[in-house]
């Protein structure tokens, strides 16, 4: 009888065990908050969307809340707030009408938090932390903040906000109440981790350091014959029989493109035989009137806007790439599709540059265009270096920088967060 019992009560507590491991094993629904117009074709944009086609691949519901501009991604779950009733085609940026994108963005995270029913809200950037701290707390849900870089350091860095100037100060103590407000942060970089113990104070166990990745799959190298590059060099006006120096990312001053600009001209003074490639947006106007102005418009192609499903293609034309980009703020993603197509990358000199290339990058001090154009100058004497970096560089993308492994590391902790 006694056997009997004990066999019944270990059976018992087996499918217990068993129905529990089902259930912690159960796919999760995951609110994420996007302050921004996703999607568009740059920086933290792509972290997003990998992440969420990443979590998707990995069984879970994902649903995007976000501004009502941007594109709409294949097989994403994107969830769009109203326009603004007074300025419906306003694009968005750092202005007073900024708060009211937030507010929109505010009622509509609600609305979905509460039709969705998240086991976890993922809140990206400061203004996704903040409005999913509220949420979070309205919900009972756990709150995982995606940090990519300091708000006001940012701010400064774009020249919205003055250092130590008194709107900075409001700033920064908003920024410190935000940090305080999830139950774990993603960071981006070392540099990242670092700085939110060391300057906002907050402790190691609520860190999860989470870099970028690259898309090996997409950013393959392998995928582009000698035939397709070479009709899209034409495509583009890239002459033929010169070395070609590829930038792919925002065009702005902080993004160091007056640098690259400046790099070209030198490079063209000095007889070397080489291009640069430089894609993206916006101010292309007036970079190319910089790059006549400098004589160097025949040694540069101005792409505009490249749709990320063609950046791969695109960037595969590149033989040496540049990231000229001297923020100390934030993260530099477009490395790692750098990395991942076995390009060679020259690099101002950075905490996260190096972070992201190790020994294998080519550096030059931050903001030192002399040493910048020089060290483009010796890869592009250096054929058998190139190839070698970029073997290198790609196998370091494969090894280190996957989101199949971001993936599990991001789904572990919500597990933790979700027990």
């Amino acid at each position: 009888m006694r056997s009997t019992q004990s066999a019944v009560s270990e059976t018992e507590m087996s499918a217990k065990t068993e129905a529990n491991a089902v259930a912690v094993e159960r796919p999760l629904r995951i609110l994420m908050i996007a302050p921004t117009s996703f999607f568009s074709d740059y920086g933290g944009h792509i972290r997003i969307l990998e992440e969420a086609y990443t979590l998707q691949g990995m069984g879970h519901e994902v649903a995007i809340v976000t501004y009502y501009k941007g594109s709409n991604m294949p097989n994403l779950d994107i969830r769009r707030t109203a326009p603004l009733p007074w300025r419906p085609e306003y694009e968005v940026g750092s202005s007073r009408h900024k708060i009211a994108f937030d507010v929109y963005l505010a009622w509509q995270s609600l609305v979905e938090g509460l039709r969705f029913k998240p086991d976890v809200i993922h809140g990206h950037m400061h203004e996704g932390a903040l409005i999913g701290g509220v949420l979070a707390k309205l919900l009972r849900r756990p709150l995982v903040f995606d940090f990519q870089g300091s708000m006001t350091a940012e701010m400064t860095d774009h020249n919205f906000l003055r250092k130590n100037g008194r709107l900075y100060r409001l700033a920064f103590r908003l920024e410190k109440l935000i940090n305080k407000l999830p139950d774990a942060i993603l960071t981006s970089s070392i540099k990242a981790t670092r700085l939110l113990e060391g300057e906002f104070h907050l402790p190691p166990q609520k860190l999860v350091p989470l870099p970028d990745c690259a898309n090996h799959r997409r950013f393959d190298p392998d995928k582009f014959s000698p035939e397709m590059k070479q009709n899209l060099r034409r495509k583009l006006g890239v002459p033929d029989g010169r070395t070609v120096i590829a930038y792919l990312g925002l065009l702005t001053d902080y993004q160091g493109v007056p640098h690259l600009i400046d790099a070209a001209a030198r490079l063209k003074q000095a007889g070397e035989n080489c291009h640069f490639l430089i894609m993206g947006y916006p101010n292309v106007a007036r970079y190319q009137q910089m790059a006549r102005q400098k004589n160097a418009a025949d040694v540069i192609t101005f792409t505009g806007k490249v749709m990320y499903q063609n950046a791969p293609a695109y960037l595969s034309l590149g033989d040496i790439a540049v990231a000229p980009k001297m923020s100390t703020s934030e993260g530099s993603g477009k490395l790692l599709n750098y990395m991942a197509l076995g390009q060679p990358i020259v690099a101002y000199d950075s905490a996260v540059h190096r972070e992201y290339l190790a020994d294998l990058g080519v550096y030059a001090p931050s903001g030192n265009v002399t040493a910048f154009t020089e060290a483009i100058a010796m890869l592009l004497h250096q054929p058998e270096r190139r190839r070698a970096l970029g073997h290198q560089l790609r196998q370091r993308a494969l090894q280190v920088y996957s989101w199949q492994k971001a993936g599990e590391r991001i789904v572990a902790l919500y597990r933790r967060l979700t027990k």
